[in-house]
C-alpha cells in the first residue's frame, strides 16, 4: 500500500521504519518538505522511503497514520487538507498531553471528550480509528517484546474501518489481542489511562510494558 505517515518524532519513525520493512511505499509528512528528521528517515529507511508536507503525504497515501503530538495534531491534519484526507481511514496515535507545566503532563481534553473526538468532529470525511496511543512505539509494531498476551483497542465509528485497521494490527504488526470499546467517544477511555501510563514508566524504569486483560470464564 501507499502509506502516508503524519509526524516525524519517535511513533511516526517507528512506525514508517516498520511499514516499510513490510514492503508498503511510505511518505512521512510534517510542516516542511525539506523537514531533517524526515530526510534523516528517508535515508535510513530506503527506497520506499519518501518525504513530504503534510498535504504531499495525505495526497499520497491511501491509509494514514496521525503519529503527531497531540497538541499539534488539529493543525497538522487541517494543513493536509480536507481533499486529501476524504473517505480515508486514519489510524489516530496521538494523545492530548499537556507539558505547559512540565512533567508529568496533564491532559488538555478529557472526561467529556477526546482527541480523537475531536479529529473526527472536525473531519467529517475520515474514518477515525483510535488505536496504539496506550503503548510506547517500540510495542506498537512489535508486541512480541513482552511475554504473553496483552492488549491493544480500537475505537470509532466506523465498523468496515475498524475491521480494517484490527487486521493491520495483526497481520501487520502481531498483535494477538485486539479489543473493540465501541465508537468514537470511547477514546476518552484510553487517553485518559496515559497520566497512570507515564507514572508506571517511572515506577518501573521501563516502557515496555502493557495491559493484560483478564476476564472470568
Amino acid at each position: 500500500m501507499k502509506i502516508a505517515v503524519l509526524g516525524t518524532g519517535m511513533v511516526g519513525e517507528t512506525i514508517g521504519s516498520k511499514l516499510v520493512a513490510l514492503g508498503h511505499e511510505v511518505k512521512m509528512g510534517s510542516r516542511s518538505a525539506t523537514n531533517e528528521k524526515a530526510a534523516a528517515w528517508v535515508k535510513k529507511a530506503g527506497a520506499k522511503a519518501s518525504q513530504g508536507t503534510f498535504a504531499d503525504a495525505a495526497a499520497f497515501g491511501e491509509l494514514l497514520f496521525n503519529c503527531t503530538s497531540g497538541s499539534g495534531s488539529l493543525e497538522a491534519l487541517n494543513a493536509a487538507g480536507k481533499k486529501n484526507l476524504e473517505g480515508k481511514i486514519l489510524l489516530d496515535l496521538s494523545n492530548p498531553l499537556e507539558f505547559s507545566k512540565g512533567m508529568p503532563p496533564t491532559l488538555f481534553v478529557s472526561n467529556t471528550d477526546s482527541l480523537g473526538e475531536q479529529i473526527q468532529r472536525a473531519f467529517p470525511e475520515l474514518k477515525v480509528v483510535k488505536t496504539l496511543n496506550t503503548i510506547n512505539a517500540n510495542v506498537m509494531v512489535d508486541p512480541a517484546r513482552i511475554p504473553g498476551e496483552h492488549a491493544v483497542f480500537v475505537s470509532g465509528n466506523d465498523a468496515e474501518a475498524k475491521g480494517q485497521v484490527k487486521r493491520l494490527l495483526t497481520e501487520w504488526f502481531g498483535w494477538k489481542q485486539v479489543i473493540d470499546l465501541g465508537d468514537i467517544t470511547t477514546a476518552r477511555g484510553t487517553e485518559s489511562y496515559l497520566p497512570l501510563w507515564l507514572r508506571l514508566w517511572g515506577a518501573m524504569g521501563t516502557p515496555d510494558f502493557n495491559i493484560q486483560i483478564v476476564k472470568r470464564g
